[in-house]
């Protein structure tokens, strides 16, 4: 028996190219698999069956479980883009929204079980953070680039150390499983960020408030 993150053994590719439908079926089958049983109960005999192929042609594609299963995740997670609204209170607060959003189709004991079996090999525990974290990371660093080139945010701030406490809001309750978190939730972590990071809190929450204009979009704008 393979360990987990053992691959299969490699042979000369030749013959046909990929069949994409293929492809299409067995991330599909890997999404239904793990919905139904988790990471932890997931063989690739199971998803082989699910969708109507073999071992064999999945190794082709994938070279062991982490691979397929974060291939999986990623077409769930899409592509998140980050909102532009000119708004860095609307922006923030439904970027993470959107993320978090995205996160909760996926199973917590899914995540937190792929990490732990990621987590002893630097080459899959980097390829779980690439396709899961780096990508809702990324657009909030986007939106943060933005605020600051238009002077809603100050220039001095540790924009590492932001992207780190934004991207908890989203990342530690996903992972973990023990609490979901609401709209209300992220509006008033949100506030309590940008009123420290803020060029003027104040201006920034009139501004706000005119792009949301009536009915308010926020508890903020009211």
């Amino acid at each position: 028996m393979r360990s987990p993150a053992e691959s299969a053994p490699s042979s000369p590719r030749s013959g046909r190219p990929r069949d994409p439908q293929i492809d299409a079926a067995v991330l599909g089958a890997t999404l239904s698999v793990l919905d139904d049983s988790g990471y932890g109960q997931l063989t690739l005999e199971a998803v082989a069956r699910r969708a109507d192929t073999t071992k064999p042609a999945i190794y082709r594609r994938w070279p062991n479980r982490q691979r397929l299963v974060l291939a999986a995740l990623a077409t769930r997670l899409g592509d998140l883009r980050a909102p532009d609204t000119g708004c860095t209170i609307c922006d923030l607060n439904e970027g993470i929204n959107v993320f978090i959003v995205e996160f909760r189709r996926i199973r917590p004991d899914v995540l937190a079980s792929l990490l732990a079996d990621c987590a002893p090999h630097p080459e899959l525990r980097d390829a779980f953070m690439s396709t899961l974290f780096d990508p809702p990371r990324a657009a909030v660093a986007q939106m943060l680039e933005r605020a600051v080139a238009r002077g809603d945010l100050r220039g001095d701030i540790d924009r590492t150390l932001v992207l780190d406490m934004l991207g908890s809001l989203v990342h530690y309750r996903a992972l973990f499983g023990h609490a979901s978190t609401s709209e209300a939730e992220v509006e008033h972590a949100v506030e309590a960020l940008l009123r420290g990071i803020a060029a003027d809190y104040p201006a920034l929450l009139e501004h706000s408030r005119q792009v949301a204009g009536n009915p308010p979009i926020h508890d903020a704008h009211a």
